[in-house]
């Protein structure tokens, strides 16, 4: 009866060596190598892609791809200008996790009938810049500030002084984040599903360092950004996809290290945890809130919470959509907006 006990916890002791092994050794199985590629974005960009340098002197260069409809009394690309001949700012658009700047192009057009229209690509998602962080500098090119940054950047080198930001998902925070920072250069918000008050893992500095986990998240963002399974989710009716979409969704996979700059990405978000919750009473731009009935990402209640905590929010549900009602819904979205902006009776002019 020892011996069997014996032989018993010698077994269990076996078992707890290989399971830590395979914990500490396991994640260096998975390759670090940079998908394969194109370097030049543009060499793969559509027709209507357009594509400006946002990086600082002595900065890596920072490309930011992105589309543009002029507005009704516009000729180019949304600039300062142009505000004034529209009485509406113009509209940035941004998108949100694992998405790109295709997701508004059934919206773009219905938007510029009011004012020009600008939608990005974040870095490091569709046909923008792919760096891996921290760059040659150190800086931490993937923090909630370097984001917040970015986006001032992209307005000041395209002219644009003050606009209305349409944010859906995380791009909706990083929308709110921009109101709080600078106010005077927001005049209003549209917040589709924002991500706000779910929550995410946030895990000690000292942890997220250990090159394990970065193999992790490495296998994480080629997971995420090989298939786009997020998409599927995202839809009230997953059917509605159609291969066009499903490309336009994927186009960071035409360029190399894709995978590695998503890495980069989901790491740092281990540690950055969004706050913005805290400080919406803050917040008084005019704001409409909007979700998907059947958003599966955020839930709807939490928008409606978000709109009952902003002091000057509309807030509106869209029946049968999910979370990206912009690509599932788009009429819906842009009725919404239409009828918010006859809503504003000028407040939204400079």
């Amino acid at each position: 009866m020892r011996s069997l006990l014996r032989i018993l916890l010698s077994l269990l002791l076996l078992i707890v060596v290989l399971g830590l092994l395979a914990a500490t050794l396991g994640p260096f199985l998975i390759s670090p190598n940079a998908a394969p590629g194109i370097a030049d974005a543009g060499s793969v960009a559509a027709p209507d892609s357009r594509f400006i340098n946002i990086g600082a002197a002595g900065e890596i260069p920072l490309e930011i791809h992105y589309l543009t409809q002029p507005g009704p009394a516009a000729s180019e690309a949304p600039t300062g200008s142009s505000e004034t001949e529209t009485a509406i700012p113009p509209f940035v658009l941004l998108h949100g996790f694992t998405f790109n700047a295709f997701t508004w192009t059934q919206i773009l057009g219905p938007l510029a009938s009011d004012a020009p229209v600008l939608a990005y690509d974040q870095i490091p998602y569709g046909l923008s810049a792919k760096p891996v962080s921290p760059d040659t500098t150190g800086v931490d090119l993937y923090s909630k500030s370097a984001a917040l940054e970015r986006l001032f950047r992209v307005l000041d080198a395209l002219d644009i002084q003050r606009a209305i930001l349409v944010g859906n998902s995380s791009g909706g925070t990083l929308a709110l984040e921009a109101a709080l920072a600078q106010p005077e250069r927001i005049a209003g918000l549209v917040l589709i599903a924002p991500w706000v008050h779910s929550k995410r893992p946030i895990l000690p500095s000292w942890l997220v360092a250990l090159p394990q986990v970065e193999r992790l998240t490495l296998a994480l963002a080629r997971y995420l950004g090989t298939g786009s399974p997020l998409l599927a989710y995202s839809y009230a009716d997953p059917s509605k996809i159609d291969e066009s979409r499903r490309a336009l969704t994927g186009a960071h996979r035409l360029m190399a290290g894709w995978d590695l700059a998503w890495g980069a990405l989901l790491q740092r978000s281990l540690t950055d945890p969004v706050e913005i919750a805290e400080h919406l009473d803050e917040i008084n731009q005019p704001a409409l809130v909007l979700t998907g009935d059947n958003d599966q990402v955020v839930p709807p209640a939490d928008t409606e919470a978000t709109a009952t905590a902003l002091p000057n929010a509309s807030f509106a549900v869209l029946q049968g959509c999910g979370h990206l009602p912009q690509e599932e819904c788009p009429q819906q979205v842009t009725s919404a907006i239409a009828a918010w902006l006859d809503a504003q009776e000028g407040a939204l002019a400079p």
